[in-house]
């Protein structure tokens, strides 16, 4: 039919070419993207692992900024736990490493507790007992440092029920590695604050403020808030 144009190609006009598509080899996206996540989970679970070792560490330079705010005295280099064997007042065994896992507020003193002693356990009291909820995060330890006996009623004031002081006796030269007084002061003469991994971190002056010291401890609780819970 004129002016029609017809499928089938003239006689001696070479076929076209059939139509084809080059597929190209793709990268390896799924196994690349695999091996990504795997490193991330593993840097995960080092993150998770490390954290509370870094937390201390924040916690330990957080009160630490341009401006001295910090009432206490901060131990640098920190001083770990001693691992030692100490005793209860009755001469129960104790390791001394069962402390970690609590803020601890440490007093030392002997067993005779003179009126120095007595105001710095109730001070020691007072402050725990300032903290509101946050008091369950932080322990009282008293150190007995001879073999005087310890009065009843001292024992009772520093430890009313719901709220009892850990009292140990401990050889003064055992504490001498770990433990220090400021110059010129006798270790009765300070309360020491203990991080949850055992590291003395700060030592109050002699004769400490409660209000001033309150401020210390609000801090260090505060910022470690994110990784300490109550009890060990």
């Amino acid at each position: 039919m004129s002016g029609s144009k017809s499928s089938v190609p003239e006689s001696g006009a070479p076929a076209p070419e059939a139509l084809s598509l080059t597929v190209h080899s793709v990268p390896a996206l799924v196994p690349q993207r695999r091996r990504l996540s795997g490193r991330l989970q593993m840097l995960l679970v080092l993150a998770v692992c490390a954290a509370p070792v870094l937390a201390s560490y924040f916690t330990y330079y957080v009160v630490r900024p341009s401006g001295r705010t910090n009432y206490s005295e901060l131990i640098d280099p920190q001083r770990p736990l001693p691992e030692q064997v100490w005793r209860t007042l009755d001469g129960t065994p104790v390791t001394s490493t069962a402390l970690r896992g609590q803020w601890l507020l440490v007093a030392v003193a002997g067993g005779a507790c003179d009126a120095a002693c007595e105001k710095t356990l109730y001070l020691q009291r007072q402050l725990r007992e300032t903290l509101g909820k946050e008091r369950d995060r932080l322990d009282k330890v008293w150190f007995v440092v001879d073999d005087a006996p310890v009065r009843p009623e001292v024992l009772k004031a520093i430890s009313p029920p719901g709220a009892e002081a850990t009292v140990l006796r401990v050889p003064r030269d055992a504490l001498a590695g770990w433990l220090a007084p400021a110059a010129g002061r006798t270790l009765e003469q300070h309360l020491y604050i203990v991080d949850p991994m055992g590291h003395w971190m700060m030592r109050s002056p002699a004769d400490p403020q409660a209000a001033e010291l309150k401020r210390d401890l609000d801090k260090l609780l505060r910022a470690s808030s994110s990784w300490d819970r109550p009890g060990r």
